[in-house]
Parts: C-alpha cells; sequence; structure tokens
C-alpha cells in the first residue's frame, strides 16, 4: 500500500512541477523531457520506488551548456546566479572549476551519507558546494542521508500557541505583535493566558493527534518577570504531565532562568536566528546576533533541547541562506529541531509587502540541513498553509519530519488536523511519537518498513 502511495506522490510531484511556467519554454533553461527524465528518477531513487524506471540522459555525455542548464532549472525561482559562458581563452579554466566544485559535492556526500554522527566543522565553501548543486541532485542526496538517520514515513504533527499576544517592544521587520507597527497592523495586545486556559488547548491538540506542544509570548525577554515564569514553569509540568513534548519561546532567557525552566520538565527551547548574520541587521535591530547565541548557549547548558531555525522570504539572498546554514550547523552542538519559516507577509509591517519565497528556496534549505544535520529534526512551520500537498510531499522526501499544525500559528493561519491527518493517509505518513529519538544510522536506505 505504502509503494503504492509513493508512486502516486511521484507522478503528481512531477506534473506539479510541469505545470509551473518555471520549468518550459525560456532561452536557457531545461526542457520538459529531460526534466521529467530527471525528477522521475530522483524521486524514484530517493524513495527507493524501483518501480519507476525513468530514463537519464547519461553523465558521461554532458557539456558545459549541460550544467548552464541543469543550474538555470534550480536558479530560476530564487537568486542564485548563473554561470556565464566563458570566453574561448577561459573555457578550460570554467570547466574545471565546475567539475571541481561538483567533485566537492559528491565528496561531501559520500561523506555524509557514510557518517555514524552529525558534524559541527562544516565550512561556508562546503555548505554552497552542496546548496548550489543542480535540485533534484540536492533533493535525492538529502533523501538518502535521511533515510539513514530517520524513519521517512514518520512525520511529527507539533501545535503552537500564542500564550502572549503582541505588546512586544521589539522592531523585527516581519512581526505583527509589535508595538511600534500596532497601529498599522491593528493587532490587539492581550495578558498571558491562565494555565487553566493553554492545558486545555494542550489536550485538545493531543486529542488531534500532536506529539509535541509549543508555547510563544511576545516579549523580549524574561527579566523581571517572576510571576509569568512561575505560571509558564506549571504550564510545562502540565504538559509534560500528559505525555507530550512541550516547547517554549519567550525571548531571551538568562541562565538562571533556562535551569528553572529545565527543572519544570521542558523538552526544548526555541530561539531563531532568523537569517546570516551578515544579513541581520537589515531585520532587526534592537537584539544583537550574539545576544540570540547567548541565549542558545544558556538553554544548551541547562540540558534543555535547542530549537533554533531561520525565516525565508526576508530579503535576504541565497548567500544568507548559506550563512543561516552555516550558523546553526557549527553551533558546539546540532540543534535538535531546526524550523524553516516561510514569511508569511502581514499588512502594516515593514515586510508587509514582499512576495512570497520561492519554493525551491523552501526545498534548498531544507535538503542542504539534512545532508549537514542528519540526526535533527526539521520542522516546515510558518508558511505551509501557502504550499501544495506535492510541495509538502517533496520537502519531506528531502528530509523534513514535522509540521505545525491546528488552530493557528502565533498570528497568521495553519493547516488544521483534519487536513493534515487526510494528507498523511494520502501520502502513506505517519505521526512521530513523543520523544522518539532518531534511529541509530542504518546502511539501509531502502523502503520504511
Amino acid at each position: 500500500m505504502r509503494i503504492n502511495n509513493i508512486n502516486m506522490l511521484t507522478h503528481q510531484s512531477t506534473n506539479e512541477l510541469l505545470r509551473s511556467p518555471r520549468t518550459t519554454g525560456d532561452e536557457g533553461r531545461i526542457d520538459n523531457g529531460q526534466f521529467i527524465m530527471r525528477t522521475s528518477s530522483s524521486i524514484s531513487r530517493s524513495l527507493g520506488a524501483l518501480r519507476l524506471q525513468a530514463v537519464q540522459t547519461p553523465r558521461a555525455h554532458a557539456s558545459r551548456a549541460w550544467h548552464r542548464q541543469m543550474h538555470a532549472a534550480a536558479a530560476v525561482v530564487e537568486d542564485i546566479p548563473l554561470p556565464q559562458t566563458p570566453p574561448p581563452s577561459s573555457a578550460a579554466t570554467s570547466h574545471n572549476t565546475t567539475a571541481t566544485t561538483k567533485h566537492d559535492a559528491q565528496r561531501i556526500f559520500r561523506d555524509a551519507l557514510a557518517a555514524t554522527e552529525p558534524r559541527n566543522t562544516w565550512t561556508r565553501e562546503e555548505i554552497s558546494a552542496i546548496y548550489y548543486q543542480p535540485l533534484m541532485d540536492l533533493a535525492y542526496q538529502a533523501g538518502s542521508v535521511h533515510r539513514r538517520f530517520h524513519n521517512p514515513a514518520e512525520v511529527q504533527l507539533c501545535t503552537l500557541m500564542n500564550i502572549k499576544v503582541g505588546g512586544c517592544s521589539e522592531d523585527c521587520s516581519y512581526c505583527a505583535q509589535s508595538t511600534r507597527y500596532q497601529k498599522e497592523t491593528k493587532l490587539e495586545a492581550k495578558r498571558v493566558e491562565t494555565v487553566e486556559s493553554v492545558l486545555a488547548a494542550a489536550a485538545k491538540a493531543k486529542a488531534n493527534g500532536s506529539t509535541r506542544f509549543c508555547m510563544g509570548a511576545a516579549w523580549r525577554d524574561m527579566r523581571g518577570r517572576k510571576n509569568s515564569l512561575r505560571n509558564i514553569k506549571s504550564m510545562v509540568e502540565g504538559v509534560k504531565g500528559m505525555g507530550m513534548e512541550v516547547c517554549v519561546t519567550l525571548g531571551m532567557i538568562d541562565a538562571e532562568q533556562a535551569r528553572e525552566l529545565k527543572t519544570a520538565g521542558l523538552t526544548a527551547y526555541n530561539h531563531n536566528v532568523d537569517t546570516s548574520r551578515e544579513f541581520y541587521p537589515s531585520v532587526i535591530s534592537t537584539r544583537t546576533y550574539d545576544e540570540r547565541l547567548q541565549t542558545l548557549s544558556h538553554v544548551r547548558d541547562a540540558g534543555i533541547s535547542v530549537c533554533s531555525g531561520g525565516i525565508l522570504g526576508l530579503g535576504e539572498t541565497s548567500e544568507d541562506r548559506v550563512g543561516l546554514l552555516h550558523t546553526v550547523s557549527t553551533l558546539p552542538s546540532h540543534p535538535e529541531s531546526f524550523p524553516v519559516n516561510a514569511l508569511v507577509p502581514i499588512k502594516g509591517t515593514p515586510l508587509g509587502d514582499r512576495e512570497p519565497v520561492k519554493f525551491t528556496a523552501m526545498l534548498r534549505t531544507i535538503s542542504t540541513a539534512r545532508i549537514l544535520m542528519p540526526a535533527t529534526i526539521i520542522r516546515i512551520a510558518a508558511g505551509r498553509k501557502t504550499m501544495s500537498e506535492e510541495q509538502q510531499a517533496m520537502c519531506f522526501m528531502a528530509g523534513a519530519n514535522a509540521i505545525f499544525t491546528g488552530e493557528k500559528m502565533l498570528t497568521t493561519d495553519c493547516n488544521g488536523w483534519d487536513e493534515d491527518n487526510a494528507m498523511f493517509g494520502r501520502w502513506g505518513l505517519e505521526p512521530m511519537k513523543s520523544f522518539q529519538k532518531s534511529k541509530q544510522p542504518s546502511a539501509d536506505i531502502g523502503m520504511a518498513a
């Protein structure tokens, strides 16, 4: 039954991509026939669905023009720079550079596939070599690594609750909860939710299949919030008592506050770095990049799992995405969770008029993250509501294995439980259980059992 579901997914994912105008017609882009063959083959290999026998043009006959076409096919939907046709005098140099980059990516993939434990010594050059590969090769490699460290049929259902809405003093350009944009966003600030209301929401989430409950509060830090911290610890204890994983995102915390949350039973603390260090000042001025990293250090030292990722679509370049991945993958230890958010533009915020991020930026980031951080749970977070099922399925194949589901994210819409459960049934996916650890690396990257 699962093979049939995956075969159906393969055909529908391919058809979905082919319907997009970005894969047809334009000069320098890959033609439909070649795109069908490479898409079908890579998806088939990544799933182990050997029934689908796609025919590929042999690599031995590839030319520099072929490489440019493949790069163009991946780049037309995001800002990856396309290599220009070199003048005759530099043709050999260009060919050697392309071959070296390709060789580096293949070597990194082989090392990642053979790894028995995560590595946190990645260089930006290595991450770039992974990120800028032809997209189908990248997704295939990520799926192969994913199958060594995780059950590819399992995806965790997480639910997020905003326990303190609005009134934040920070100036994050994407966030409707800042007091600086309140006049334009019309978002009304509210007091902290009661322990009883939060536990009722957690119980509802559990009844609908969620195994992780996350709580977010809109403020800069926990300084001087002793009463709120006491109530939040009661929330943590109550949710943990239901047998659920529990995560909070409360802004900056110090070492003592982290220890108190650990004692209460907190599973994970979310504190995103958002983007690259270089681009970060363009998005936020009221909290430094190093302050974010300091909070992650307090969390890690307290023995709490770190949840840290980023937001795509802030106006960053692909190099900034490489920078984000470099920051997170070279932390002293890899985060337990890496959430990937697509900006949901909110009218009234400085980024309220931005165009949505292209899907392939999401797919490239997820795929690269999976190769860099093989044991980490990769969570598709904000913005999933705008993705088709076929796009979500490609993310799962490339290594994403958690989603946020329920009634709402913080201030934006979320896919509902019924919708996601139906999708799981169509694709042969199963909800991940609470506190399930990543399996030990396996040599078997075939079909899930």
